[in-house]
C-alpha cells in the first residue's frame, strides 16, 4: 500500500533538485507529488510559500535559515520542515527543523524519514498507539542510547541529529511503548534484546 504526499522543495541548485526529484519518485511506500519553490538560482521563492500547500517541505537553509517559521509560520501546524544537509552545515544549528536530510542520504533512508514524519503526523491526530514492535530502526538507537545514560544533546551528536529530532523521537516512542521513565525502558531494552546488561549505563 502506497500513500500519496505533497513534497514540495526549495533547493536553487538544479542538479541537486533534479536529483533530489529522482531519489523521492524511487520510493516504494509512498507516491510522492513533488512541487518546486525554486527555478533556477531565482530568489523570489518566498512568493511561491501562500500559493502552495503540501505535507513535507524539504528547504534549503541557506534559502530559509536556521527557522523554517519564518516564511511557513502559517503552515506550521499542517506540514512538516525538513532542513537540505550538503554536510557542511553544523546540525545543532537546524533543531527548528522536524527532520535533517542530507544529499548523501540513501533512498532507504529518505524512507525511514518520511516514515518517521508521517508516523508522527498520524499520532497528532490521534491515531491509536502502535505496538512496540513497530518502533523504527533509529528509535531503537535512540532507546540504546537513553538505556546507556546518553542526554538529548550527546544522543543528537551520536546518532548526527538535531536535539529536536532527539526529543521528538522520544516523544514518539513513549507513545508507542507507554514508558515514561528511563528504568522502565531499560527493562524493554533487556527483554527484547537491545542491549547486553555490561552495556547499561556504561557512560557513567
Amino acid at each position: 500500500m502506497t500513500t500519496a504526499i505533497r513534497v514540495a522543495i526549495a533547493e536553487p541548485c538544479p542538479i541537486i533538485r533534479s536529483g533530489l526529484e529522482a531519489q523521492l519518485k524511487k520510493l516504494a511506500r509512498y507516491k510522492v507529488q513533488v512541487l518546486h519553490l525554486v527555478e533556477d538560482f531565482r530568489r523570489d521563492w518566498s512568493e511561491a510559500i501562500g500559493l502552495i500547500t503540501a505535507d513535507i517541505f524539504i528547504l534549503n537553509p541557506l534559502l530559509s535559515g536556521i527557522s523554517p517559521q519564518t516564511y511557513f509560520s502559517a503552515q506550521r501546524e499542517v506540514a512538516k520542515f525538513v532542513a537540505l544537509s550538503y554536510g557542511t552545515t553544523d546540525e545543532t544549528l537546524l533543531r527548528e527543523y522536524d527532520d535533517v536530510l542530507r544529499i548523501t542520504d540513501s533512498v532507504q533512508q529518505i524512507a525511514d524519514l518520511f516514515d518517521r514524519l508521517v508516523r508522527v503526523e498520524e499520532e497528532t491526530q490521534g491515531t491509536p498507539s502502535l505496538d512496540s514492535q513497530s518502533l523504527t530502526p533509529r528509535e531503537r538507537e535512540i532507546v540504546v542510547c537513553v538505556v546507556k545514560g546518553m542526554t538529548n544533546k550527546e544522543i543528537a551528536s551520536a546518532l548526527f541529529l538535531s536535539t529536536h529530532t532527539v526529543i521528538t523521537h522520544r516523544r514518539n516512542i513513549t507513545k508507542k511503548l507507554q514508558i515514561h521513565s528511563p528504568s522502565g525502558l531499560t527493562i524493554y531494552a533487556i527483554m527484547n534484546k537491545l542491549v547486553e546488561l555490561n552495556e547499561i549505563n556504561q557512560k557513567n
